[in-house]
């Protein structure tokens, strides 16, 4: 066993990674860029390593700082997480002329499987069921779109080196096909420095399985069955389980025994994923590709299994074998896992960046037959960057039943508060109680089709209104006490304080009051009166007890005239007066929004990549205007209205700020 290994990643994962290293009495070193200095990940690991300014092509996709890294502190062994250089064969390479361990698979592993094209054409050849598309390199958009049209559309375009979401598009006409040719391969020149484009048929309805393999080098391969991970936006995948609620036991073992065959053939020694695009209809299912690699979304594949996956990586690549066999593997419950990223679900998931002012994640552990784990690589304070995805967390719960794992999944997203920057909790909230997720009834286009005008919020029940008003009411009475409280303490006695509020919730005007005790408050709404158990007290931002005997947590956050709440992907306003402010509320006039369809902002903060307009060029609506980088993604800036351009206020190159005017209409 190796006495220390070097991390050659950063985030959560290399958390991830260094908690298995300690658990075995294995030193960590770990490398990092100039955005990473003060990082978590940094402070873990037993040595750090600087390796240079934050864009990935100047530090963490650079071998020989790697290499030079591991030698600086005597590692053995390099993890290479995922991401980055963890699918590079030569890579691996490098490390065996070097006489340092790799800790993932063998190089020809990799080039047979890591490469998207060349896995096809192996697993072709081994009679393994492909989706059709054009398995060759691509020449240019006029190659590519002759190759749409012979497909036939809807396609996918993606990036030969891709993985993790990014160098994804799929094109629906030639136009798409035009526009997502080049945004793919620069996504996959700049992410992972290999631009080649493949094209397949993009298959509708489908479900997204993966099976997790685990080989040895003593030739012993296993699956840890299977991961469904359908809940995709822009093709990265955001919510996933295990197992999944399409297949049935027959399909489960055909769809892992396909998987080894696969692995075996290349003589796989590592942790890897076999993807497959399955049917809803008659479970029927295709090879996509093979990640060669730790996947994000592991962690459910151990909460089933009972696996860590990371200690296997790093007994295998010690030179032990597998110490189980497939009979030995059982399905043990249900784990859900929510990504939690840096991005305005309010605003078509667009990346946002800032320093969390407040981070506070619900306790990981066992609490009855539930447990709750919570993967990330920040804290409270941290800087959340340009340079890299978007993830701040994972959070994994794992029950009995898959609808347990997801109730346990929803009160934990509950619990969890992110302050500083957007934060996409609204939108899981919303879908773990959506009924179709429910069901299992769901494919790929779920979040197109269960929100296909962007995600806006979900109104609330009339239960949860009525939870929504008597927490506003009693947090503004909590605030009032407080004041009564001082105030008597200065004035030499107690004064009265306000027990009758109105709360004002999408402009309907509820009538409350609150009587307060020790362990709460009797709080009627609207002439009903309900209780509320919490010992919640003022600046709290979760409020957290009982409803009328059922469990609840709020987040809430001080806003003009109230607060702002938000419980299960509901968000709402909620102000708060006396019966007498709410009657003057009533005659204040709405104020006007100003006209700003004349400009074109930069929704997000990031790199000006391209400007494909010019004064007096006229516009339609929808037409490309501008690309913008954030978090590794291009994002085509379009416009919103049919116009001339008057004025171009950037340029190619510049940075920008989310809401920075960037174009103006005239």
């Amino acid at each position: 066993m190796f006495d220390k290994i070097l991390i050659a990643n950063r985030g959560e994962v290399a958390v991830r990674i260094i908690r298995t290293a300690r658990r075995l009495g294995i030193k960590t070193a770990i490398v990092y860029s100039e955005a990473d200095a003060d990082s978590l990940a940094v402070d873990m690991a037993d040595e750090a390593v600087f390796i240079g300014p934050p864009p990935a092509a100047q530090s963490y996709l650079v071998i020989d700082k790697i290499v030079a890294a591991a030698k600086q502190t005597g590692s053995q062994a390099i993890h290479p997480g995922f991401g980055f250089l963890s699918e590079k064969a030569e890579f691996a390479d490098r490390l065996e002329a070097e006489k340092l361990v790799f800790i993932g698979p063998n190089a020809h592993a990799i080039r047979a499987m890591g490469d998207k094209i060349e896995s096809k054409k192996s697993a072709a050849e081994a009679g393994v069921s492909c989706v059709p598309g054009f398995i060759g390199e691509i020449d240019g958009v006029e190659h590519a779109m002759q190759i749409s049209e012979e497909i036939g559309y809807p396609v996918m375009i993606k990036a030969s080196a891709g993985g993790g979401g990014k160098g994804i598009r799929v094109a629906y006409n030639r136009k798409e096909v035009e526009e997502g040719f080049p945004a793919v391969r620069a996504e996959a020149k700049g992410a992972f420095g290999d631009d080649r484009i493949f094209i397949e048929k993009f298959v509708t309805a489908p479900r997204h399985i993966e099976i997790q393999v685990m080989g040895d080098k003593h030739g012993n391969v296993v699956h840890l069955f299977e991961r469904e991970c359908s809940i995709q936006r822009r093709n990265q995948k955001v919510i996933e389980e295990a197992p999944s609620p399409l297949l049935d036991e027959k399909t489960r073992m055909a769809m892992g025994e396909q998987a080894c065959a696969l692995a075996r053939a290349v003589n796989y020694d590592s942790a890897g994923t076999v993807e497959f695009v399955a049917s809803g209809a008659d479970k029927s299912f295709y090879f996509l590709e093979m990640n060669t690699r730790l996947q994000v979304e592991h962690p459910v594949s151990e909460m089933i299994t009972g696996l860590d996956l990371v200690e296997q990586m790093i007994r295998v690549a010690a030179g032990e074998p597998l110490k189980f066999k497939q009979k030995d593997l059982k399905i043990r419950g249900w784990a859900i896992e929510s990504r939690i990223y840096a991005e305005d679900p309010y605003r078509n998931f667009l990346p946002s960046i800032g320093r969390l002012r407040a981070y506070q994640a619900p306790a990981e552990g066992k609490t009855g037959d539930v447990t709750l784990r919570n993967e990330t690589g920040v804290r409270e304070g941290d800087e959340i960057s340009m340079f890299y995805d978007p993830m701040i967390a994972k959070l994994i719960t794992h029950a009995p039943t898959r609808i347990a794992a997801i109730d346990a999944q929803a009160a934990a997203l509950d619990n969890f508060l992110i302050d500083g920057i957007a934060d996409n909790i609204p939108f899981l909230g919303a879908v773990m109680e959506e009924k179709d997720f429910r069901k299992g009834d769901f494919t790929t286009a779920y979040i197109k089709q269960h929100f296909p005008g962007g995600f806006e919020g979900v109104p609330p029940t009339s239960e949860q209104e009525k939870l929504l008003i008597a927490t506003a009411a009693i947090a503004r009475s909590f605030t009032a006490r407080r004041a009564r409280d001082i105030s008597g303490g200065l004035n030499g006695g107690a004064k009265s304080w306000q027990r009758d509020w109105t709360v004002i919730l999408n402009g309907a005007h509820h009538l409350t009051s609150v009587d307060l005790d020790d362990t709460g408050a009797g709080v009627t709404v609207d002439g009903k009166t309900h209780r509320l158990d919490t010992v919640a007290r003022p600046g709290a931002r979760i409020i957290s007890g009982k409803f009328d005997g059922k469990p609840f947590s709020v987040k809430i956050k001080t806003a003009p005239g109230g607060y702002t709440l938000r419980h299960r992907g509901v968000t709402v306003l909620a102000q708060v007066a006396t019966p007498r402010g709410a009657e003057l509320h009533k005659k204040i006039p709405e104020k006007q929004k100003a006209d700003t369809s004349k400009l074109i902002v930069s929704p997000m903060p990031g790199l000006v990549i391209s400007i494909d307009v010019k004064a007096g060029q006229e516009v339609k609506s929808g037409e490309g205007v501008a690309v913008v980088e954030a978090m590794k993604m291009q994002n085509i800036i379009r416009a919103e209205r049919d116009g001339v351009i008057a004025k171009v206020n950037v340029a190619s190159g510049a940075s920008v700020a989310a809401d920075e005017v960037m174009i103006e209409l005239a």
